[in-house]
């Protein structure tokens, strides 16, 4: 059997039943990867022993990783530093992928060696139910820091890419317990170009009260607020992106700020307001 220099990294909590489907996508992979490594955030359902019945059932070399209940960028961060291998491929324990996604996206890096970053399309279902992307949501190839600003624009569970851009980029952001992602893919392509594999081979399963954008629903304009002035403030972006993440910054705090006043919340509102304002003399 052929396995790649895949790892293959999956943070989980309470989703035992998804996650046995999630890790059954990756067994059944065209092109096997050699490591998986599963961070349990804490679970408090059967996980743990799930899981221990698994590494007795698979032939891929299987790390399990248990923490308390820190978030998807801590455990994210936890398998980075663990895996051994030189790609790294990212799975979300409620999504699942088409057997030939490792395959693929393994033979781009092959082909294209100057690339750092893959992404693939998706299949997306809402409670089983086939739904269909926006123009805005389908994913680019190529440059995409423009399309990154204005939403989370790479699906976490479409990605593969060479564990050495950690160096150059930075692990996920600690600090963030939602939108972790959004605040990555903006270090990322304002560096390197993404190539899109551009073909649905991962699902993504959504419509679920546990899923975290569902819980921080509330904050997460905010938080977006925050990875775009970290970037700005970072000092990194060229004249061309600077002046594409400071209209964003903009818009986002504008509609934000206004959306404050409007519920009520006007010391908020008032602060975010003035925030862009402020931003309009840098």
């Amino acid at each position: 059997m052929k396995f790649s220099p895949v790892s293959v990294i999956i943070p989980t909590y309470n989703r035992q039943e998804l996650l046995k489907r999630a890790l059954i996508s990756v067994k059944r992979q065209t092109l096997k990867c050699s490591e998986i490594i599963v961070i349990d955030d804490g679970s408090t359902d059967n996980t743990v022993d799930f899981l221990n019945e698994f590494s007795r059932t698979t032939e891929i070399d299987f790390k399990m990783v248990r923490q308390s209940n820190q978030g998807p960028a801590v455990a994210r961060n936890h398998g980075i530093k663990c895996a051994k291998n030189e790609y790294i491929a990212f799975l979300d324990s409620d999504d699942h992928w088409h057997k030939r996604k490792i395959e693929r996206q393994y033979e781009i890096f092959i082909e294209n060696p100057e690339y750092m970053i893959s992404h693939t399309k998706e299949k997306w279902l809402r409670r089983g139910v086939h739904l269909n992307q926006k123009k805005k949501h389908i994913p680019r190839h190529g440059d995409i820091f423009d399309h990154c600003l204005q939403l989370c624009g790479v699906g976490m569970s479409t990605v593969m890419l060479k564990k050495n851009l950690f160096k150059k980029i930075g692990l996920f952001d600690e600090t963030l317990h939602c939108c972790e992602d959004y605040d990555f893919w903006l270090r990322v392509s304002s560096r390197f170009p993404f190539y899109l594999v551009n073909e649905p081979l991962t699902v993504k399963e959504g419509g679920r009260d546990d899923q975290i954008s569902s819980l921080h629903r509330m904050g997460m304009d905010r938080l977006r607020i925050y990875a775009l002035k970290k970037i700005i403030d970072s000092k990194t972006l060229n004249d061309k992106q600077c002046l594409l993440a400071l209209d964003e910054f903009e818009r986002k705090c504008t509609i934000f700020g206004n959306g404050c006043l409007k519920h009520g919340r006007q010391a908020t509102g008032k602060y975010y307001l003035a925030l862009a304002e402020s931003y309009k003399q840098t």
